[in-house]
């Protein structure tokens, strides 16, 4: 199972066992990863100073610091809390897998290790791993303010213009619980609406979902505006969902084809919605409807 040149890796090994250090770093070493071997929590911790391994594998039960701990403290660490750990542990007793799961461990194994198994987990979670790299990375690169987030809201990464706008929004680094349902919806395709507005203490913030990336997350472009909400705009002038995000970006000030771009649906599409919401707003024009919902 060697690994090709362009996909070499590496793992660093933390257990106080020397024969489990040579079993695992044998095998390892004969399928194509760079090893790092550490006989302590507090030796791996003044490695990673130095070193950034794509996995850690990580022995629960250590003397002086245990891996436990260990773990704790390297996700405390923002420069080493992304990279993926899996634990190897001999416990039986569920309460200390879901401790290890709860201080940011991604997987577990049970002692003893089987070789096969092993190799499989690693190649999961460092393939999650890179997924999650190139989406962070894309963030910055998008043409709009972009951020990746989790399905809890907690926000893992943002472009410049992406953060400048949620602090100023008084979001931080979590978006609101709404924001969870609506994550959720999309993630199950149950035909939820491409975009989602939260209030901020400057005005609203509207969320464009973009897609789900492997590991979990999901790629958001953002963008600030100034008038209420599609929720809102439902309520106060009957319109459905579709044509409440249809008039939410013309308020936004998007062309009829920036709109069917970012809704996924056809400019005739959106020609048609905007009769519609003209009807009901008692307006002739894109203009009027603006000034309309934006009481001028």
């Amino acid at each position: 199972m060697n690994l090709p040149i362009e996909t070499h890796r590496q793992v660093m090994i933390v257990d106080d066992t020397p024969a489990n250090l040579a079993f695992l770093s044998d095998a390892l070493t004969d399928a194509g990863y760079e090893v790092l071997v550490a006989l302590s929590g507090h030796t791996a911790l003044r490695q990673l100073d130095l070193v950034r391994p794509d996995v850690i594998l990580l022995d629960a039960v250590m003397p002086d610091m245990d891996g436990f701990e260990t773990c704790d403290r390297l996700k405390a660490r923002r420069d080493t809390c992304e990279i993926p750990v899996i634990f190897m542990t001999a416990l039986s007793d569920t309460a200390d897998v879901v401790r290890g799961f709860e201080l940011g461990a991604v997987d577990y194994v049970t002692k003893p290790v089987r070789e096969a198994e092993i190799l499989a987990r690693i190649a999961t979670h460092i393939g999650r791993s890179l997924d999650l790299k190139r989406a962070h990375g894309t963030v910055e690169a998008l043409p709009r303010p972009s951020l990746t987030v989790r399905h809890d809201g907690l926000v893992t990464s943002t472009s410049t213009r992406a953060r400048e706008l949620l602090l100023a929004a008084g979001m931080g680094q979590a978006l609101p619980p709404a924001a969870q349902v609506w994550l959720a919806r999309q993630a199950a395709g149950d035909g939820a609406p491409s975009t989602w507005s939260a209030e901020g203490v400057k005005g609203p913030l509207m969320f464009e979902y973009c897609g789900r990336v492997d590991a979990g997350e999901y790629v958001l472009l953002l963008e600030s505006g100034s008038g209420p909400s599609a929720a809102a705009l439902m309520t106060s002038h009957g319109l459905t969902a579709r044509e409440a995000e249809v008039l939410d970006w013309v308020v936004a000030g998007k062309t009829n084809r920036d709109i069917a771009l970012i809704l996924d649906i056809s400019p005739r599409t959106v020609t048609k919605h905007l009769e519609h919401i003209f009807v009901k707003l008692g307006v002739e024009t894109r203009t009027a409807a603006v000034g309309r919902v934006m009481g001028l």
